[in-house]
């Protein structure tokens, strides 16, 4: 039976980030608005190498919408809520 870890994004400080789902790993440079982050990724997927662009948008209920589009045209809809077991610097 495989194991399903779930998604992981980090907004870091100095407009970077890292993402990683399944067996994608990248990370992100990133750009803001007022109730969104923009960013362009590069990464691994297993040994391939990968690159592409999206957006995270803060919705009503306080989770994150993250739009992950690759740059050969798939696209990924990730919905997450914030890890309340850390705190912020």
């Amino acid at each position: 039976m495989a194991h399903h870890r779930g998604a992981m994004i980090t907004i870091g400080a100095a407009n970077h980030g890292e993402i990683a789902f399944g067996a994608m790993q990248a990370t992100l440079d990133l750009g803001y608005s007022p109730s969104m982050v923009f960013f362009s990724w590069a990464g691994f997927d297993e040994m391939d190498e990968i690159i592409g662009d999206g957006h995270a948008e803060l919705l009503d209920d306080g989770s994150i919408e993250i739009t992950f589009a690759y740059h050969n045209g798939d696209k990924a809809i990730l919905k997450a809520k914030r890890d309340t077991s850390s705190t912020a610097c």
